[in-house]
């Protein structure tokens, strides 16, 4: 594992308030996983006033953009720069909370569990105060290009 990295904007092309990693705690190229954290707060693009939070759904965002790290990264290595990458699907999907309160830090845990070609599979999980209370798999795509249509 490699230590912390707190710059994610330099290896993801999110920016602004759709960047929604605030660090990377450690990742592992050979054993392809990424262990990051977001901060809630209500700067969040996803924040509702109502519920003083973030929907749980919104987890799966998380996860894929703690995939778009790690792709980032095997990207950095090689002297490339971040690429987009497209969710093409979302699938056994729990979720055991409802929403993720301002002022809470949520670890996102991503493994890459398969890849032909440019798309790619994974697991994801999502843990608030040491307890899982999110996981799923997402298939991703990974685009020739650096730019966003």
């Amino acid at each position: 594992m490699t230590p912390k990295l707190d710059c994610p904007g330099s290896i993801v092309p999110h920016k602004g308030k759709m960047l929604l990693l605030s660090r990377i705690i450690s990742y592992d190229l050979e054993e392809q996983i990424l262990c990051a954290e977001y901060d809630i707060t209500e700067n969040c693009i996803f924040y509702n006033p109502e519920i003083e939070g973030v929907p749980a759904w919104v987890g799966f965002e998380f996860i894929a953009q703690a995939i778009s790290a790690l792709s980032g990264i095997r990207g950095l290595m090689s002297g490339e720069e971040p690429k987009i990458g497209y969710i093409l699907s979302v699938s056994s999907m729990q979720i055991d909370c409802h929403f993720f309160q301002a002022g809470n830090t949520v670890q996102i845990n991503v493994k890459e569990i398969g890849c032909m070609d440019q798309v790619f599979n994974f697991e994801g999980a999502i843990f608030l105060e040491g307890k899982k209370v999110l996981d799923g798999k997402l298939t991703v795509i990974e685009t020739a290009s650096n730019r966003a249509p």
